[in-house]
């Protein structure tokens, strides 16, 4: 049954991996540490997320269709405003409690944000400013 299990996930993680690529020619992904997220109470589903094999799939399938893959330091990436910049926003989501917050208002500009597009965009943004720092491959 496990390897029936790990069989699906890793095609399903191989399909959606050169799809990404053959789709995108740059791609910007957070340094998630599964290990940190493992002694907390997600650990389940962190290590049933397999998030380290997929970002190694990802990234040699990148290296194999000449994408660019890069990743970056995604601290603070929920939590700054992807309008504005600012990370003084009063409404942001804080902390161990704000991971329960879906959706905030940027106290600062006003813009409503999704948490997870936020964080998206925050990644992305953060990748395009440091050109050359990722894995450029060919």
């Amino acid at each position: 049954m496990h390897a029936k299990v790990a069989n699906a996930r890793a095609d399903f993680q191989h399909k959606l991996a050169l799809d990404l690529v053959r789709r995108f020619d740059y791609l910007a992904v957070g340094n998630v540490s599964a290990a940190k997220l493992a002694r907390t109470r997600m650990a389940k589903s962190v290590y049933d997320a397999s998030w380290s094999s997929f970002r190694n799939k990802l990234r040699y399938k990148a290296i194999a269709h000449g994408a660019t893959f890069e990743e970056v330091d995604e601290s603070g990436s929920t939590q700054s405003c992807s309008a504005c910049g600012s990370k003084d926003s009063t409404t942001r989501p804080k902390g161990i409690a704000g991971l329960r917050i879906r959706a905030w208002t940027c106290s600062d500009c006003g813009v409503a944000h999704d948490r997870d597009v936020n964080a998206a965009l925050n990644i992305l943004r953060c990748g395009r400013a440091s050109p050359g720092v990722g894995i450029r491959c060919l």
